[in-house]
C-alpha cells in the first residue's frame, strides 16, 4: 500500500459542488482507498491505496463516482505522500510560513509544456512571487490572495489544470499522510 493525497478542486465552495467529506469518504473507498482521512470541507483527502494502482486512474474513478453520487465531475488531482514531502521539501519561500495563508502551491496536472512565464511576472504585483518547479507553481502573495490577480488567471498561464492550496493546508496534508 501507498500513502495517497487526493486534492479536488471547486468543492464546497460558495454553496457550489456540495460533497459532504463522508460521502468522499465512501467514493474513495469505492475507488479502492482505504483509511481514509479528510482535511477541511474543501476535498482534500489521504488515505492508502495498493501501490501498483496508477495514480490518474484513481482520479478517475473517484471524479466518477462524484458525478454518479452528485452529478458533477470535479478536476481530482490524486499524488502519493512522497510527492508531498518533496512539494514542502522544495519550498523557495522558507520565510513565508511563517504566515502560512499568504503562500499557495498550485498542483498542477503535469509539468507545464509552454507556460506563459512572462505574463505570470507581468501579473505579479510588487509584493508578490511566484516560482514555478515542476508541475507546481509557488505563490508568495502577503496582501493575500484574494487581491492577486496572477491568483486568478495561473491556470491559463500555465496551459495546465492545476488546484491550489495555502500552506496551512499543504502542511496539514503531509501530517496526515505521515500519521
Amino acid at each position: 500500500m501507498t500513502t495517497r493525497v487526493a486534492l479536488l478542486r471547486g468543492i464546497n465552495v460558495g454553496g457550489n459542488n456540495r460533497l459532504p467529506m463522508a460521502e468522499l469518504v465512501a467514493i474513495i473507498e469505492a475507488a479502492g482507498g482505504h483509511d481514509v482521512r479528510t482535511y477541511i470541507q474543501s476535498g482534500n483527502a489521504v488515505f492508502e491505496a495498493p501501490a501498483d494502482r496508477n495514480p490518474v486512474s484513481l482520479g478517475e474513478a473517484i471524479r466518477d463516482g462524484i458525478q454518479a453520487a452528485r452529478g458533477f465531475a470535479p478536476h481530482v488531482l490524486v499524488r502519493d505522500a512522497a510527492y508531498l514531502r518533496g512539494i514542502v521539501d522544495a519550498n523557495p519561500y522558507p520565510d513565508a510560513v511563517a504566515a502560512p495563508k499568504s503562500l499557495h502551491v498550485f498542483f498542477l496536472d503535469r509539468t507545464p509544456p509552454s507556460p506563459d512565464l512572462d505574463g505570470i511576472a507581468a501579473l505579479r504585483t510588487g509584493d508578490e512571487s511566484s516560482t514555478l518547479l515542476g508541475d507546481a507553481l509557488y505563490l508568495h502573495a502577503p496582501a493575500g490572495i484574494g487581491r492577486s490577480v496572477l491568483a486568478t488567471r495561473a491556470e491559463r498561464l500555465l496551459g495546465v489544470p492545476a488546484t491550489a492550496r495555502n500552506w496551512a493546508t499543504v502542511t496539514a496534508l503531509l501530517a496526515l499522510a505521515d500519521r
